[in-house]
């Protein structure tokens, strides 16, 4: 749903602007008032929630050309006209130049309340269908990025559309090669603060004594070596997202100063006391067990639970198996164009060792094994290292039928008759076992 709606009144005229704001109070209406064209013009970006109520005869830029400025930056926001007595002439102009209504002094409250309310209706019919519109474009940018059709993988997509937009820090868990930077990259994306930057560092790679600078930075002459001052990781991604992965790397003296930033949103360079404002949203990754090391004091408490405002579960690979033939496809279609390869489909028997293997290594293990495929080099999992125990037979049958299905049913885009025909089973058979593995 959009933010409650507000009416910005346009008027010089004190009075009478302070009538308008009164009378739409009096029925709960929100607004405001400014006296000038170029004051609303600061008010009102695009999409902005609510509607302008404008005199027609302002200073400076008159209410024709503020109504000329608002609909070519917003066409879809309503704008009314108040007019003078004798200027019928310059409404009917405003109104061939799409202006929602006008009002003519004297006008009475009620007229102005019904006109707003009105107007207040169509802002927000409008402002709703362009949030589904874009949740909807968001969805199918998120099922591009994140493919699998298992209940674990669509209950993440649903995750990320609902908290992309929210400010609280989300911590990710899960193990390597689940795709941490990808959820975190998503949760950007999909976000208001997708135009502005995506700043990720990886904890666990930086030696100790550069943590400090190269995450809050630091001032020129604050250490041997810094000729000059530099703008640190959390500063780099004002109005952005800080991705910080093996956060539980970080080290416990600096693991206080990100707590500030959490807290404070400031953030302070290295060798100065001067607090630098900053508007970032911090995603945090971690494969090991916060809590786990909060309790044995290794890592912070107070930390750990302003990170863990929300926790994404990342599912292991071996957990949504129906997704491996999906990815590994798509993991294929990729290399076959960075390679200049062709993209050389699975055999059956291949999509059945793929199924059974339980992929210590994740959807990581998995793409490296396309990458391997593509290039000749075969499509066996456990090729060069001892691979883990895989599972029982009769497991393993059942993974595999129940992929082979939920990838039939994906081709023919979910129609029952056309997957029984590709898999040559009766129509009633594969009902029943479409049934009997959820899908």
């Amino acid at each position: 749903m959009p933010a409650e709606l507000t009416v910005l009144i346009v008027e010089d005229d004190a009075d009478v602007r302070l009538g308008c704001e009164q009378a739409l109070r009096l029925e709960g209406i929100a607004t405001r008032g400014v006296a000038s064209a170029e004051a609303a013009q600061r008010e009102t970006a695009a999409g902005w929630p609510g509607i302008v109520v404008s005199d027609i005869r302002l200073p400076g830029v008159d209410g024709m050309a503020l109504l000329a400025q608002l609909r070519a930056r917003d066409a879809s926001l309503p704008v009314i006209m108040i007019t003078g007595h004798g200027d019928v002439a310059l409404a009917v102009q405003a109104m061939k130049q799409g202006a929602y209504d006008f009002l003519e002094k004297p006008f009475s409250p009620e007229a102005l309340v019904d006109a707003t309310r009105r107007a207040l209706e169509q802002r927000r019919l409008t402002l709703e269908v362009a949030q589904l519109r874009e949740r909807l474009a968001g969805r199918d940018k998120l099922e591009a990025k994140l493919i699998g059709r298992s209940p674990a993988i669509e209950r993440l997509r649903r995750l990320i559309a609902d908290l992309a937009d929210t400010a609280a820090n989300v911590l990710i868990h899960g193990e390597t090669g689940t795709g941490k930077e990808l959820v975190a990259r998503c949760l950007h994306d999909a976000s208001r603060r997708h135009a502005r930057h995506f700043v990720a560092i990886n904890c666990g790679g930086l030696p100790e004594q550069l943590f400090e600078s190269e995450i809050f930075g630091h001032e020129a002459g604050s250490f041997t070596g810094a000729a000059r001052r530099r703008i640190g990781k959390v500063e780099h991604a004002e109005g952005g997202t800080l991705f910080l992965d093996e956060i539980e790397s970080m080290p416990m003296p600096l693991q206080i100063k990100l707590l500030r930033v959490l807290q404070e949103r400031v953030v302070e360079r290295l060798g100065s006391n001067e607090p630098v404002p900053v508007d970032t949203r911090v995603v945090a990754a971690t494969k090991a067990d916060l809590r786990a090391l909060s309790d044995a004091g290794q890592f912070r408490s107070d930390l750990y639970y302003r990170l863990n405002v929300i926790t994404l579960e990342l599912p292991a690979l071996r957990d949504r198996r129906e997704d491996v033939p999906p990815l590994f496809e798509h993991f294929v279609a990729q290399a076959a164009l960075r390679f200049g390869r062709d993209a050389v489909p699975s055999t059956p028997a291949e999509l059945a060792t793929l199924m059974a293997y339980p992929w210590p290594g994740n959807v990581r293990e998995l793409r490296n094994l396309a990458e391997r495929h593509v290039l000749g080099l075969g499509c066996d999992p456990g090729h060069g290292t001892t691979a883990p125990e895989a599972l029982p037979l009769a497991q393993a049958v059942e993974q595999f039928e129940r992929a082979l299905i939920a990838d039939a049913l994906r081709r023919q885009d979910g129609n029952l008759s056309r997957a029984s025909e590709a898999l040559g089973v009766a129509k009633t058979t594969l009902f029943d076992k479409t049934k009997k593995y959820g899908l």
